[in-house]
C-alpha cells in the first residue's frame, strides 16, 4: 500500500511533507528557516548545476522565492528565476535545458494561506517516492553542501519560459483551423499563474476573449480549484457573453475546469475525456494512462479507439512516470490535470484547453454535444478530516475488516480500491491535505451516492 511522508510539527499545526513536496501555512509552519533548509537539501541532493525556480501569484511567494534562491545558492547551484509562470512552463524549461532540476513555489489548489515547494528532476518530472525519500534524508541529516564565499554563483533570470511553453503547445494543435472558427472563449484565471498567459494565448488563436480574475496582483477570488462549486462566476460569464466555451484554471496552471455554451459545468472528469477524444482521434500512438480514481468513461473512450488503459497511483508523478514508461498517447487524472507527452510530462491546463478547442473546431459541434457524447457514469467524492499520523493506520484497519461481495478485484497500490463490473470505490489518504478521500463511481447515480456515503461512514467509524 502506497505510503506518504506527512505529518504535523510539534505544535500540532499542519505541515505536509510528501512525494509532492513540502507544504504548509505561511506564518505558522512554512517558515523561512524550513524553506532555506529544504532548498539546501535539494541543492545538495541534485547539485551542482543549474536549477530553475518559478512561483505562482500567492503574496507569500515574495517571501518564499528569496529563501529558495538563497538555499540553493548556498550549495553552489546556479539559480535561474522564471518569475510567475505556470508550473508546466517551468517543467518544460527544465526538460529542454541543461538544468539539473527545478523548484515550483506553489500550493496548487490550496487556499492562499498555504504555499509549497515542488521539486522536479532534470527531465521536468516531479521527484518520485524513492527520490523524495532520499531528499528527505538529506534534509533531516542537515549535512548540506556549502559553497565557498568566492564560489557562490549569481542568480539569473529567464523571461521567456512562459512564451516558449505557449509556442510548444501551438505546435501540437491546428492553429489555422481554430483561428478560422472565431470562437468566443470565457476564461477564469483565478488571478493565478495563467493570468498573463492564457488570455494572450487565446487571442493569438483568433478567439474573442472574455476574461475574469486575470490580475495576478489580486488575491484569489474563490478557492483556486476548478471544480463545479467554484465555477459560478464563469458560468454567469459564459451566459452573459454568449461564449462558445468557458475554461477555469487553478492557481499554478496544472488543472482545468470547463463550462459548456449552455452554462453546464460537467465536472473535471470531462477534461480528460474530451482531451483524450482529441488526441486518440488524431491517431497519437500509445495507451491511455490515468489514476485509480478516474472515471470508467475513459476506459470506454480508449476502447473505442482500440487502446489500453493503464492505471497508476493518484498524483502527477505517478501519471507522468507511467506515461513516459508506457509511451502513452495521453495521460491524466479526473482532477482536470492532463499530460500531453508530445509536449511535456506535466499536468498542463493551457495545453488541455487548446486541445479541447481543437476538438470543438474539428468535430464542428458545440461543447455541450461533445460532453453529452461522453459515456455517462456518476462519480461521488467524500472527504473525512484525519490527522496524517493516524491516516494509514485507519486504512490498514479498514483493509483487514473490509467485505464487499460485489467486488471482483481489490487494488492496494494507492489506498484501497474495490472494483466491480459496474462500480468501484477508492479510499485513499490525500497527499496535499490532512484528509482521507472516498471516491465512488457507478452507472446508477443512487448507487454511487450510497457507496460513497457507506464507505465514508466506515472510515469515520475506524477513526
Amino acid at each position: 500500500m502506497m505510503n506518504a511522508l506527512s505529518g504535523y510539527n510539534t505544535s500540532g499545526k499542519p505541515l505536509k511533507i510528501t512525494i509532492a513536496g513540502v507544504r504548509g501555512i505561511v506564518g505558522e509552519t512554512l517558515t523561512p528557516e524550513l524553506l532555506v533548509n529544504f532548498s539546501q537539501a535539494f541543492g545538495t541532493y541534485a547539485g551542482p548545476g543549474r536549477v530553475l525556480v518559478s512561483r505562482d501569484t500567492r503574496v507569500s511567494g515574495r517571501m518564499v522565492e528569496p529563501c529558495v534562491c538563497s538555499g540553493l545558492t548556498a550549495t553552489g547551484c546556479e539559480v535561474v528565476r522564471l518569475g510567475v509562470v505556470p508550473t508546466p512552463a517551468l517543467q518544460l524549461a527544465v526538460r529542454q535545458s541543461d538544468a539539473i532540476g527545478g523548484v515550483a513555489i506553489t500550493a496548487g489548489h490550496n487556499d492562499a494561506r498555504w504555499n509549497a515547494l515542488k521539486f522536479c528532476r532534470e527531465d521536468g518530472i516531479y521527484l518520485n517516492d524513492k527520490q523524495a525519500e532520499e531528499l528527505l534524508n538529506v534534509y533531516h541529516q542537515k549535512e548540506f553542501t556549502k559553497a565557498a564565499w568566492d564560489k557562490l554563483p549569481p542568480v539569473g533570470s529567464d523571461e521567456f519560459a512562459g512564451d516558449c511553453h505557449l509556442e510548444a503547445i501551438k505546435q501540437q494543435i491546428d492553429v489555422d483551423a481554430i483561428r478560422a472558427a472565431g470562437l468566443k472563449v470565457a476564461i477564469d484565471c483565478a488571478n493565478g499563474a495563467c493570468s498573463k498567459f492564457t488570455p494572450r494565448f487565446l487571442a493569438d488563436l483568433g478567439c474573442e476573449v472574455v476574461a475574469i480574475n486575470d490580475d495576478p496582483d489580486l488575491p484569489f477570488p474563490h478557492e483556486p480549484l476548478p471544480t463545479p462549486p467554484n465555477l459560478s462566476q464563469l458560468r454567469a460569464l459564459v451566459a452573459a457573453a454568449k461564449a462558445d466555451v468557458g475554461f477555469a484554471h487553478d492557481a499554478d496552471g496544472d488543472r482545468l475546469g470547463i463550462v459548456t455554451e449552455t452554462g453546464e459545468a460537467p465536472g473535471e472528469e470531462y477534461t480528460l475525456c474530451l482531451a483524450a477524444e482529441m488526441v486518440l482521434g488524431r491517431g497519437d500512438p500509445g495507451p491511455v494512462v490515468t489514476n485509480l480514481s478516474t472515471t470508467m468513461a475513459i476506459d470506454d473512450i480508449a476502447r473505442k479507439y482500440g487502446r489500453k488503459v493503464i492505471r497508476a497511483g493518484v498524483g502527477q508523478v505517478f501519471i507522468a512516470e507511467s506515461a513516459l514508461n508506457y509511451e502513452a498517447a495521453i495521460a491524466g487524472e479526473g482532477s482536470g490535470g492532463i499530460v500531453f507527452p508530445r509536449i511535456n510530462y506535466a499536468h498542463d491546463s493551457i495545453a488541455a484547453l487548446a486541445h479541447i478547442l481543437n476538438l470543438v473546431v474539428e468535430r464542428r459541434q458545440p461543447l455541450s454535444t461533445l460532453v453529452a457524447e461522453v459515456p455517462k457514469y456518476t462519480i461521488v467524492k467524500r472527504e473525512i478530516v484525519c490527522p496524517p499520523q493516524r491516516a494509514y493506520t485507519v486504512l490498514e484497519e479498514l483493509r483487514r475488516g473490509l467485505e464487499a461481495p460485489w467486488a471482483e478485484a481489490v487494488d492496494l497500490d494507492d489506498g484501497i480500491k474495490l472494483i466491480g463490473s459496474d462500480r468501484w470505490v477508492h479510499i485513499r489518504v490525500s497527499m496535499t491535505e490532512p484528509r482521507i478521500r472516498v471516491i465512488a463511481e457507478a452507472s446508477a447515480e443512487g448507487l454511487a451516492m450510497d457507496l460513497a456515503d457507506d464507505y465514508a461512514r466506515l472510515v469515520e467509524r475506524s477513526m
